[in-house]
């Protein structure tokens, strides 16, 4: 327990999955976290479980003026923010995201959540987390930004062209944060966790894409895993918390895989 005790966490995405478990585990800790999330009924559900200091606030993760008044809102119940998880996301809108079958409406609405959203997480994290000249502690016990990616940004993967580049694109980005916020002195750090293949809605959402026989082709993703299973949610959501914490106060512009042994292969 007081990992990150005291620290006041933003968590997108937090209605389900991995969201939910990275937000269960910094509250488990300490933390005073929002729960920021498009789908009021989830979102309302998970602060209610959590309980204590946990709050939820409906966001579009797209939408700029959302993130000014999301900002806003935990400025005004808590302070300035310590803690920011970019972690909503979308795998796709069809049931195809093969290159011929990935129309250009689904590219841009993948790209719109999974890089813009991003994007505009790290700009307005980034001036939260400095307002009124940042924070006391300054220097490598500043605030902490953890972008949700993936194993498709480091493989290719033919089945989700949109999804993978977006991606990709996050974690180039997060390094680019990483690194800016780092010469600026800003005490900021950014890093990138990359989930393999976890047991969630979405881990069996990209079973389904293309159709055909989701058992078999769950068996042959499985042959894959040197570990020989899935991950769990909180085991993503362990390694949030590992890099939301001052035990990762030098830690910046890394990225940190979740995937059982895939990406070593």
């Amino acid at each position: 327990m007081g990992r990150v005790e005291g620290k006041i966490a933003i968590v997108t995405g937090a209605g389900t999955g991995i969201g939910r478990a990275c937000a269960t585990r910094l509250a488990e800790e300490g933390a005073k976290v929002t729960i920021a999330e498009f789908n009021a009924e989830s979102g309302q559900a998970v602060a209610e479980a959590l309980g204590g200091d946990a709050v939820f606030i409906q966001h579009d993760v797209r939408e700029e003026a959302s993130w000014r008044d999301l900002m806003a809102a935990v400025a005004s119940r808590h302070g300035r923010p310590d803690i920011l998880v970019n972690n909503a996301g979308i795998l796709a809108t069809e049931d195809n995201q093969s290159l011929a079958q990935t129309e250009l409406a689904q590219w841009r609405a993948v790209q719109a959540v999974n890089v813009e959203g991003v994007f505009l997480g790290c700009k307005y994290g980034v001036a939260a987390m400095t307002a009124n000249g940042g924070r006391e502690k300054g220097g490598l016990g500043g605030g902490a930004i953890v972008n949700m990616s993936s194993l498709a940004a480091m493989i290719g993967s033919a089945h989700l062209v949109a999804y993978g580049a977006s991606k990709g694109a996050v974690r180039q980005m997060t390094k680019s944060v990483a690194i800016d916020c780092a010469r600026k002195g800003l005490g900021i750090r950014c890093n990138s966790v990359h989930p393999g293949m976890i047991v969630t809605d979405m881990g069996d959402q990209v079973l389904s894409l293309g159709g055909g026989d989701a058992k078999k082709r769950y068996a042959s993703r499985m042959r894959l895993i040197p570990m020989g299973e899935p991950g769990q949610a909180v085991d993503v959501a362990n390694c949030v918390l590992f890099l939301a914490s001052d035990e990762a106060r030098h830690v910046t512009g890394a990225e940190l895989i979740v995937d059982g042994g895939i990406a070593a292969i």
